[in-house]
């Protein structure tokens, strides 16, 4: 599931202001943060060579937690009816 660096920062912003989230949120996250860039690279290295036709990666955007659970639903039912064409 795939965020843009704007969408974290919100979501960081707003468990920091949520009394029973603020736990979630640690100066970890942000040192994190500042590596963006890094990690974008790491993932696409990662994607790259680990997707394969047996076990493809499914890059959900997830900006929008309600669509990203539906598409992430959608996808879990084409690899089952896949599954049951065989």
């Amino acid at each position: 599931m795939h965020i843009d660096a704007d969408e974290q920062l919100a979501r960081f912003k707003s468990r920091e202001q949520t009394p029973y989230k603020k736990y979630k949120i640690t100066d970890d996250d942000y040192r994190n943060r500042d590596r963006w860039d890094d990690y974008v690279v790491a993932v696409g290295e990662m994607v790259a060579r680990t997707s394969t036709e047996q076990a493809p990666w499914i890059l959900v955007p997830a900006n929008n937690k309600p669509w990203a659970r539906v598409a992430v639903l959608k996808e879990v039912c084409k690899g089952l009816e896949s599954l049951l064409e065989r």
